[in-house]
């Protein structure tokens, strides 16, 4: 696959850049939700020095993920949602070959692209273009950290219908455009795709709500429950998150009562249960 001589990636992140209009660091990766590398040092690479194996996994019928094997970047699983109208790709894959884009045309025509967050961006625009310049829909909160403007950008906010009974909503918290993607599943249950927004746990009963997952930064509670109910607006049975993890029985009930646990932690509620040092 030829990709375009302009397009650079940062090796922590993997989210695109255009090369004539480098920063001296990726922002994405200084920001206190991610991390540059140990070192200090920002490391550039192109797409094109990566020979990535992305495999196309079918999670339920009408939904698939996107795996990539060595590639830079933090490893997200794009989401591949297929309704009657097309299909959306949630989340972007941090890396582009000529055979996964094969396979998700194979999926069925991709009508848009929408990234959760910035963390998310991936190689958006190489992707857009690969695909036939679908749309790719930021939240307009969190377009400045566009380091590179797919030619096909749609802004937007507060809630999307991106497809026929396909919406995204954005709901905050990681970001102030942090969003959630509700559509439903072959068997009629609705079935939200979260990115970092609302994140899986690996008991795959509970979810948490973070500023920041790698540098351990919660939400408050109020954001937590703000950001649950928000969700909880549409109906789901089931929840997707941006890595492997996944809530897939009643996962409705799972958000709320995930939120009101974390609120009463953050709160102090259950200070007891930390140890009587320095307690009064």
């Amino acid at each position: 696959m030829r990709l375009p001589d302009d397009v650079v990636q940062c090796a922590t992140c993997g989210v695109e850049y255009d090369a004539r209009r480098l920063p001296g660091a990726c922002p994405i990766c200084a920001d206190e939700r991610q991390y540059l590398p140990a070192d200090g040092v920002q490391r550039w690479t192109r797409p094109l020095e990566h020979d990535e194996d992305i495999e196309v996994v079918e999670l339920e019928e009408g939904l698939h993920a996107l795996r990539c094997a060595d590639g830079v970047g933090i490893g997200q699983e794009a989401k591949v949602l297929v309704v009657d109208a097309g299909a959306v790709m949630v989340d972007v894959p941090a890396a582009i070959t000529e055979e996964a884009v094969q396979a998700v045309r194979a999926l069925g025509p991709v009508r848009a692209i929408i990234p959760s967050h910035p963390h998310m961006f991936g190689l958006q625009s190489l992707w857009s273009r690969a695909l036939g310049d679908v749309p790719v829909w930021i939240a307009r909160e969190d377009a400045a950290w566009l380091g590179r403007t797919p030619e096909n950008l749609r802004l937007w906010e507060g809630t999307q219908e991106v497809l026929p009974r396909v919406v995204a909503a954005q709901l905050g918290g990681h970001f102030p455009g942090s969003a959630v993607v509700h559509g439903e599943g072959a068997d009629g249950a609705g079935v939200l795709l979260t990115g970092d927004t609302i994140a899986p746990n690996p008991d795959g009963r509970t979810v948490a709500f973070m500023r920041s997952y790698p540098n351990r930064i919660p939400l408050s509670g109020p954001v937590a429950l703000r950001v649950a109910e928000g969700a909880a607006a549409f109906g789901f049975e089931r929840l997707y998150g941006n890595f492997a993890g996944a809530i897939l029985v009643d996962a409705r009930a799972s958000v709320l009562a995930s939120a009101a646990r974390h609120a009463a932690w953050a709160s102090g509620e259950h200070d007891d249960l930390t140890g009587s040092a320095g307690l009064a």
